[in-house]
C-alpha cells in the first residue's frame, strides 16, 4: 500500500522551529519530487517547498525563503521540512505529497513543483503561538 506519512507537528512559539519529516512506504522516493504544501481553513493551499530527492533540487515558496529548508535521507526514505524563524502566520495543517510522474519531470527541467501531485499524506498540524 503506498502511503504516506507526515510527523512533527505541533505547538511552538513565535521565533522557534519545528522540523517535519514525511515518511514513505509502498514506494520510494527515487524518481520523484517530494512537496509540503500548507493549508488553513478557509484559504488555499500554499506551495512551501520541494526536492528533487535523486538530485537535490529543491524550490521555496516566496513567504519561507530564507527561513525553512528541505532535506532528504534515502535510506530512512524520509524527507524533512526544517522550520526556522516561525510568525504565527505558519500555522496550518502541513502536507507532504510525491509525484513520479509529469509534475517530477516538469519540476527536473526547471518547471514550478507545486502542482499536481500523485500521493499526499494526511496533514500534520503546526501552531505557531505564544
Amino acid at each position: 500500500e503506498v502511503q504516506l506519512v507526515e510527523s512533527g507537528g505541533g505547538l511552538v512559539q513565535p521565533g522557534g522551529s519545528l522540523i517535519l519529516a514525511c515518511a514513505a512506504s509502498g514506494f520510494t522516493f527515487e524518481d520523484h519530487v517530494v512537496a509540503w504544501f500548507r493549508q488553513v481553513p478557509g484559504k488555499e493551499r500554499e506551495g512551501i517547498s520541494c526536492i528533487s530527492v535523486d538530485d537535490g533540487l529543491t524550490q521555496f515558496g516566496d513567504s519561507v525563503k530564507g527561513r525553512f529548508a528541505i532535506s532528504s535521507d534515502s535510506a530512512k526514505n524520509t524527507v524533512y521540512l526544517h522550520m526556522n524563524s516561525l510568525h504565527q502566520e505558519d500555522t496550518a495543517v502541513y502536507y507532504c505529497a510525491a509525484d513520479g510522474g509529469t509534475t517530477w519531470y516538469h519540476f527536473i527541467n526547471g518547471l514550478d513543483c507545486f502542482a499536481s501531485m500523485e500521493h499526499w499524506g494526511q496533514g500534520t498540524p503546526v501552531t505557531v503561538s505564544s
